[in-house]
């Protein structure tokens, strides 16, 4: 290799791969972000944009720790992002509320927090359900006056929040062009192959050498991480999300299936289907997310609809996300996940650091796909 080789390619500009990118390169290394382009599948620009704690990591506490520290360190990103980058992503973490229209679904959420307190946060003890809690529908009012009769209670916890996901790529991607990555649009990767001490990333506009590679692609992993002795078993699953026009303010609270955002438009969802790499809207889908909203939120049922999209999560068979390097390709990580925007901080000033050093810590040893591999025995 030569003088023209990279320290690190990054392959996939969206969320997770801008945020990796942005924490390299701030470290001192040469970056090179390959995007495939419009033609990719953009979680990035389909999502919701919740920085959102409450629920993350039952079943996996290594999870919810991490979840719980990526939105404790959220407002170290967003003030870099707003003093270096000047962009405003939107942070506002003013806490999160899951409310319920049924007993089952608040019968459901205590015995989630239960479990969550019973399985503990790693590392921090004492802590269990990242102080997660039922309150009383009065309770839920009190905080929210413009929640609806038959709201029965809600789940509230105080660490979640939410962000403009645009925003925060864009302020990724002015970081990047600062900061002097080599930001490569229309770079579809072919494949990766071994060349000499590296890698060899083959493009549709040609290669590229780099000394590591990172698979942050999302769904467009699939394809190269099996070349590379990676198991990354992630499929699509599509959301729909609908947004009204403009309101005056009527919601301060991030929501599970609502948000805010500053412009006054209130985004509504969220739904989940097994429909392949389909992104098309199912009308009957869009009626029920509206139907339910008008249930929590009365006043939207005089609110116009003005869009509506489909976009595809990354989902793994656990929900969550996978990390690794590969035993057979060294140098070579992948980093997946379907929660780009509330893990985004961690991605960018914790994970990216342990990608440079070369060596990812025993904390991400949970997020192994080798934990599949123990499910199917």
């Amino acid at each position: 290799m030569n003088d023209s080789t990279y320290d690190i390619a990054v392959i996939g500009g969206g969320l997770v791969g801008s945020a990796v990118a942005w924490g390299l390169v701030r470290g001192g290394a040469r970056v090179v972000v390959l995007d495939e382009g419009d033609d990719a599948f953009r979680a990035s620009r389909g999502n919701f944009g919740l920085v959102w704690v409450q629920g993350k990591g039952d079943c996996m506490a290594d999870y919810a720790a991490w979840t719980r520290r990526s939105a404790e360190i959220w407002p170290d990103l967003a003030a870099t992002l707003a003093s270096e980058e000047g962009v405003d992503v939107g942070l506002r973490q003013p806490g999160g509320i899951e409310s319920f229209l049924t007993d089952a679904d608040r019968d459901a959420a205590e015995l989630e927090i239960k479990r969550m307190h019973n399985q503990g946060l790693p590392g921090r003890p004492g802590d269990g359900a990242n102080d997660t809690k039922i309150i009383t529908a009065e309770e839920a009012r009190a905080l929210e006056p413009s929640l609806g009769p038959e709201v029965i209670g809600a789940a509230f916890n105080p660490h979640d929040g939410h962000v403009n996901p645009l925003y925060l790529l864009r302020g990724l991607h002015a970081g990047l062009q600062r900061l002097g990555v080599d930001y490569r649009p229309g770079h579809a990767v072919v494949r990766v192959g071994r060349d000499g001490g590296g890698y060899r990333v083959v493009t549709s506009k040609g290669d590229v050498l780099a000394h590591k590679v990172v698979l942050a692609a999302g769904l467009g992993n699939i394809p190269l991480a099996p070349t590379l002795g990676l198991n990354v078993p992630t499929r699509p699953d599509r959301g729909q999300i609908l947004v009204t026009e403009r309101l005056a303010p009527m919601i301060g609270y991030a929501y599970v299936n609502f948000r805010q955002t500053e412009e006054g438009t209130v985004m509504i969802g969220a739904s989940s289907a097994q429909a392949g790499f389909d992104t098309s809207l199912d009308i009957d889908t869009s009626a029920r997310l509206a139907a339910r909203a008008r249930r929590i939120f009365p006043a939207l049922a005089k609110a116009r609809i003005v869009r509506t999209w489909s976009a595809l999560r990354i989902m793994s068979p656990d929900g969550f996300p996978i990390y690794a390097e590969s035993e057979t390709h060294p140098g070579v990580f992948v980093v997946t996940c379907h929660s780009g925007v509330t893990l985004a901080a961690v991605h960018a000033l914790e994970l990216a650091p342990e990608i440079l050093a070369g060596r990812l810590s025993e904390r991400l040893a949970a997020f192994s796909p080798k934990r599949f591999e123990m499910v199917e025995a």
